[in-house]
């Protein structure tokens, strides 16, 4: 493995740790305390808020994926080097899995606490508004794809350079802010697989949903860009690395 895919690997590591720490933090601890007051709000934005500190700090060295359904996307957009593809997503799944586990070890410092869902992704009656399948797989198929759109729109060629992480941000918490209800939010296979892992029994047997609708709708937004948006030129391309965010 080259000095720079190191490089890259171990950005992809951090970023997704941070995603999932911090967005899972903010349900498992804050959100835990109706006193504090950030309920689905500020779940959202913390979400948000991690991508959009984790694509400024490392999206000039790996592109700040930080998800294997963005690393998908990208690649079916032609914008993600095919040997970056998989050293990317052990990265992240190892990432989301460590950054879980530090969670879980923080969350069970408190006596009497349980892990319940550990902010796992579900659907059937383990769905926050208790969605069915078939809504679920939908909801998180269409709120992928209307990621990665946004993120390969405002990456490509003529957007406002330097400024990518911030919409990005933006857009992950308003998706938040529409799924938590119906599958507490994925979008992200690597972040859901951290958590669950924890919570463990029903939460593993769902997984593939998690990893399956937003992989299929992040390959569609991929090869839709690759006609609506003028083609690059390069063999790998971010989140922010393009757009020169450092």
């Amino acid at each position: 493995m080259s000095d720079d895919l190191v490089r890259r690997v171990v950005a992809e590591f951090f970023g997704t740790f941070w995603l999932t720490f911090g967005g899972c933090g903010a349900a498992v601890l804050s959100a835990a305390f109706p006193e504090l007051g950030i309920g689905f709000l500020g779940v959202s934005f913390a979400f948000g808020l991690t991508v959009l500190s984790m694509a400024y700090a490392v999206g000039h060295i790996s592109g700040g994926h930080f998800n294997p359904a963005v690393t998908l996307g990208l690649w079916s957009a032609g914008r993600c080097a095919n040997h970056h593809v998989l050293p990317y997503i052990v990265a992240q799944v190892a990432g989301a899995i460590i950054g879980a586990g530090a969670l879980y070890l923080i969350a069970s410092g408190k006596a009497g606490w349980v892990p319940a869902g550990f902010a796992s992704n579900g659907y059937g009656e383990l769905s926050p508004g208790k969605y069915a399948l078939g809504a679920g797989f939908l909801t998180e198929l269409l709120a992928t794809f209307f990621f990665l759109f946004i993120i390969i729109g405002t990456t490509s060629k003529g957007a406002a350079s330097g400024f990518a992480g911030i919409p990005i941000g933006l857009a992950l918490t308003l998706i938040h802010l529409i799924t938590i209800p119906v599958t507490n939010t994925s979008v992200n296979p690597a972040r859901s697989t951290g958590p669950a892992l924890f919570a463990g029994g029903e939460y593993i047997l769902q997984l593939w949903m998690f990893w399956l609708a937003p992989i299929a709708g992040a390959m569609v937004a991929g090869l839709l860009a690759r006609w609506l948006y003028e083609p690059s030129g390069i063999d790998d391309t971010t989140v922010v690395e393009q757009r020169h965010v450092s």
